[in-house]
């Protein structure tokens, strides 16, 4: 358990049920590649009685891996455990009764774990496995006090509706959920230092600008280069490391992956996100069920997020693409007629990127509220957050504001971040838009709210006849507390 970083909430978890003295079934999931097979692996080592994983629904050839597949690979996963020799099973109430079996068998009376993972993977169409799998737990395996079963994947909705929020047999059976978030700034820190990395916390920042905290994209940096080196070798470089993961990414997870990607790569175009209605204009996209049910998808699988922009109806509700991967890919790789293989070294300061810094950070933020909030010592005030734009007309000039934290306190955070490789420095034009808002905001704002503005920025703010204009200002430091 020495190599994990983080994750001790979650070790401890699993720690605790391993030794309860009744029947355990725990449900993990989360984004794929965050590391969660790692970390069950690693806090019941030694202690997996019976582990199978399903097969990807798509193969390197891109046929589709069918239920005989499944269950013949499921069938050499008992041998591989010490069943004895015996017939392929037909369906999966056969296989999971040979599990059974197995279990029974092998029983000394000492905690007996199963490990299902990728078990969306499984779940092919018409194959019945949710019913094995509901007999399996409801009719056997809840009944011995010695059962702990986990089961794993990175379909986070799939899990959700097929487990978490089973309206049938399953309903209520799990006994506890993980949902394994990426790494925050923090834990990345941790993480290059256990890897003999040396990065400044500037490029850290950077790095989960891009790579959004996904242990397994992290691990493949080499020490002995620059950021700026990796990134290329893991997107630029010919034969490139993560070329081929966005399409991957959604072909692992989702039964419909075109259909996923285009509303993607819809959103990837808007920055600011879209309506349910324009998405659908833009994407050629049908409104319907389906589309609700895609965007459900996407969104319990933290690709993209809903949200309420500041001062909108219900009605008004935003769909926006906030995974950082998906993000930098779709801005900088796909599409290309022509990659530099060196291309962020050679362009590492160009407009185009430093544009890029400014929206990631505004993204890096919002995933980082926790430290936020404790920077500002609001962490126990329920608050909302959210962007806010109004557009121009004849008599009155627009603005955006890139974070509102509306709190109960009857206080508005007004907060702008700016990615610097220095101090922020407020000058006369900004501290006349920085006035502009705050006035344009007072306007949609009770009178009994105050607005507190917030700088959140890498290294401070440099002193000078408008610094004053900011009543907080949170730095780097801050955001990897």
């Amino acid at each position: 358990m020495e190599n994990l970083i983080g994750r001790k909430r979650e070790l401890d978890e699993l720690k605790r049920l391993y030794i309860s003295k009744k029947s355990e079934f725990v449900a993990v999931y989360g984004r794929r590649r965050v590391g969660k097979t790692f970390l069950i692996d690693e806090a019941l080592r030694g202690k997996i009685t019976f582990r199978h994983a399903g097969l990807s629904p798509i193969d390197e050839s891109g046929q589709s891996n069918n239920l005989k597949q499944q269950l013949l690979h499921f069938y050499q996963s008992l041998q591989l455990h010490g069943m004895r020799k015996s017939h392929c099973p037909k369906s999966w109430l056969e296989a999971f009764f040979m599990l059974e079996q197995h279990l029974q068998q092998i029983d000394n009376g000492n905690r007996q774990v199963i490990f299902l993972d990728e078990l969306p993977w499984m779940d092919t169409p018409r194959s019945g496995f949710i019913t094995a799998l509901e007999s399996f737990w409801n009719t056997w395996a809840c009944h011995r006090q010695n059962i702990m079963l986990i089961v794993c994947g990175s379909a986070n909705s799939w899990m959700i509706d097929n487990l978490v929020n089973n309206h049938g047999g399953l309903y209520g059976r799990t006994t506890y959920e993980i949902k394994l978030s990426p790494f925050n700034l923090m834990e990345c820190e941790l993480f290059y230092k256990s890897r003999g990395i040396r990065m400044s916390r500037y490029d850290i920042t950077q790095a989960n600008m891009i790579l959004g905290g996904i242990p397994y994209y992290m691990n493949y940096f080499q020490r002995e280069k620059s950021l700026a080196q990796n990134i290329d070798e893991l997107f630029f470089a010919k034969n490139s490391k993560l070329n081929n993961e966005f399409t991957r990414l959604f072909q692992s997870v989702f039964s419909n992956p075109e259909q996923m990607m285009r509303i993607v790569r819809t959103l990837a175009t808007k920055r600011k996100g879209l309506t349910r209605e324009d998405l659908a204009n833009a994407a050629q996209i049908s409104i319907n069920g389906e589309l609700t049910k895609w965007l459900n998808a996407l969104v319990a699988s933290d690709v993209i997020e809903k949200y309420l922009p500041f001062g909108e109806s219900k009605r008004n509700m935003h769909y926006k693409l906030i995974d950082p991967f998906c993000v930098f890919y779709l801005r900088f790789v796909e599409g290309q007629k022509e990659i530099d293989h060196e291309f962020w070294m050679n362009n590492v300061q160009s407009p185009k990127i430093n544009t890029w810094r400014g929206y990631a950070f505004e993204d890096l933020c919002f995933r980082h509220m926790d430290q936020i909030k404790h920077a500002l010592q609001i962490a126990g005030v329920s608050s909302t957050q959210s962007a806010w734009s109004v557009m121009g007309d004849n008599e009155q000039e627009g603005t955006q504001i890139d974070l509102l934290i509306s709190r109960k306190d009857n206080i508005v955070n007004l907060c702008e971040m700016k990615f610097y490789s220095e101090e922020f420095a407020v000058n006369k034009s900004y501290h006349q838009k920085l006035v502009h808002r705050t006035n344009l905001l007072l306007q949609h704002l009770s009178r009994k709210t105050a607005i507190h503005p917030v700088l959140i920025t890498t290294y401070g703010l440099e002193y000078n006849e408008y610094s004053s204009d900011f009543m907080h200002t949170i730095t780097l430091d801050d955001l990897f507390k």
